[in-house]
């Protein structure tokens, strides 16, 4: 499964997970209005990596806000 970045997480959670069409959908709706660069990244590689998870994969993630650091090291959060 596609590992999600803290950024990535922490921004699908703001939206509706309850599937992944919906996430996807709501995801594609708020990029038309980021226009910083690093946070249109960050919607981007969300959006890319949800496209290529199955419905199965995407009901396996824990979805939860994700502390940006732990122990002092950057982590990923799903696998």
């Amino acid at each position: 499964m596609k590992q999600f970045s803290v950024e990535e997480m922490n921004l699908m959670c703001i939206y509706n997970i309850d599937s992944r069409q919906s996430l996807l959908a709501d995801l594609r709706e708020g990029l038309a209005d980021v226009y910083e660069h690093e946070m249109r990244e960050v919607f981007e590689s969300a959006i890319a990596k949800l496209e290529n998870l199955s419905d199965e994969e995407f009901s396996e993630i824990g979805f939860y806000i994700a502390d940006e650091y732990l122990d002092g090291e950057e982590s990923d959060i799903a696998e």
